[in-house]
Parts: structure tokens; sequence; C-alpha cells
């Protein structure tokens, strides 16, 4: 099972130019991927910024949305940025996507949550044009060579299991628990066969993690959670020592994921550096 990072780019008043360092630093400690979560209400830097700043200041390690709120964008301009961000960063990205749960994050007018369901699937029709060169106007939007960007789904219901079979690489589950993430695996797996896709779907999983001022780790994930659903709330609990986080590591690779990505809850980069020491 390989291990990844996250970047710290949801934190609450993230200082932005922390991004760049806690990416190269991520990639020189061995890491395999650099993830960002994605949400818009809240007082953080875009994924898309994110991962972008991250391409420039890496050379080799993966990127991911972890996820992207598709539904939030306009589609065509959404495939447009990621096809951008996976140019310029050599093919290294992974599109993690899902529809979102809190209606403040659809910030765009006519781009509601009502409906989000229906037309993300939609959008991913025109994600699919677009990256495959398709006229947007007069014009294709992205370069020749542009590839389609492998995708990962998460969420909990039946329709994102649908929308992997049809349009993605794999899963991708939420930061809860082992307990809590398991049956999402087997539902993956079990879908993924019946669909009729060839071998197995990719599943990644993300845990939060504090090495340092776990005070405000703590806290910085409860306000983080603060309006989700109960359940989903109750369900995260960061790594808040070396012993959880190689329980972790344990308990994920015995459940056959292919890459546990920890996520940090506070901006200090010398957790990158703590989390390392922990992994090698």
């Amino acid at each position: 099972m390989r291990i990844g990072i996250g970047l710290p780019n949801q934190v609450r008043d993230v200082d932005p130019t922390v991004v760049p360092r806690w990416a190269a630093r991520a990639e020189e400690a061995g890491f395999s991927s650099l993830a960002t979560i994605g949400r818009y209400a809240y007082p953080g830097v875009s994924d898309t910024v994110a991962l972008a700043a991250a391409a420039g200041a890496t050379e080799r390690i993966g990127l991911l949305s972890g996820v992207l709120l598709a539904p939030t964008w306009p589609a065509a301009l959404l495939a447009k940025e990621i096809a951008s961000i996976d140019g310029v960063s050599g093919h290294r990205l992974t599109f993690g996507v899902g529809v979102g749960l809190r209606e403040e994050e659809f910030t765009v007018p006519g781009l509601g949550a009502r409906g989000r369901g229906a037309r993300f699937d939609a959008d991913l029709e025109i994600y699919r044009e677009v990256w495959d060169g398709e006229p947007v106007g007069e014009n294709a939007a992205v370069p020749s060579g542009t590839r389609q960007v492998p995708m990962l789904f998460g969420g909990y219901t039946e329709q994102a299991l649908q929308r992997m079979v049809r349009w993605g690489t794999g899963y991708i589950a939420g930061s809860g628990s082992v307990a809590a993430s398991a049956p999402r695996f087997e539902a993956a797996k079990r879908a993924w066969s019946e669909g009729g896709r060839a071998g197995v779907p990719r599943l990644v999983s993300l845990a939060y993690f504090v090495l340092g001022d776990v005070d405000a780790g703590l806290a910085n994930v409860r306000d983080f959670y603060r309006l989700a659903p109960k359940e989903v709330a109750d369900s995260v609990v960061p790594c808040s020592s070396p012993e959880l986080v190689r329980k972790s590591i344990a308990d994920f690779a015995e459940l056959g994921v292919d890459e546990l990505i920890f996520v940090p809850v506070t901006d200090e980069v010398d957790e990158v550096a703590r989390l390392a020491d922990v992994v090698s």
C-alpha cells in the first residue's frame, strides 16, 4: 500500500505560501501523492490552485483532488482547469470528484445544490468531450495531446458507484474510520465486477493526522465539520500519535486499499517530516 500526504489547503486561515513548500518537502520525503480537500465556502485555498502550485513545486509525486466538488463548477471550465493542471504536471493528476453535501458550497448562480446529481452526469460527458479536443465554440479548449484524466469517485450513494463504473478508475473514501470505510470499498468492488469492468478498481482512502500541535489540530477538525451531518462528523478522528498512524496503515492495508493519504489538520510544514519519520 502506498502512503500519500494531503496539502493543508483547507486548514482554516492557512498561510497560502506554505502550499508549494509543503509539496516540495513531501516529494523529497518520498510520499506517493499529494492530495487536496475540496471546499469553497471556507477560508482556505482552492483545490485547483493548490494542485497547480504543487505541480510547479514538484517533478515526480502524484497529484490528487480528494475530492473536488465538481457540480459547483461550469463543466467546460472545470474540464479545462483539470486538463491544464494535468498537462503542466506532466500527467501526474488523478481527478477525484464528488457531488458535495453542503448547499453553501454551490456559489455559482444557476449551479445550485438542487439537481446536482443529474447535472454532474451531464458534466461527465462534457469533460470527456473537452479532453478529446472537441470544439468549445470555434476552437478546442485544450492543447492537442491532452489525455482523458483518470477519475476517482467519492460518495455514499449507489449513483456514485455507478458513475465510478462508467467513468472512473476507482473509488476514494472520505476521512472516516476503517469500520466506516470498509463497506464502501466492498460496495465499490462489487459494483465494478457487476458492471463488467475488468480487473479491480483503484481504492484510495483519506485519514486525518496531527503529530505536532494536537489541540490545534483537533479544534480545526471540529471547525471544518461543524455543519456536516452528525454521522459524518462523528466518524472523523485524526491520528494524533505515531502509534495511531501505524495502526491506521495496518488496518487499511488489511482492507486491500491501494493508497492511504494522510491529510493534515494544521499548516505547520514540519508535519511533513514528522509523518515521514513514522511511515518510513
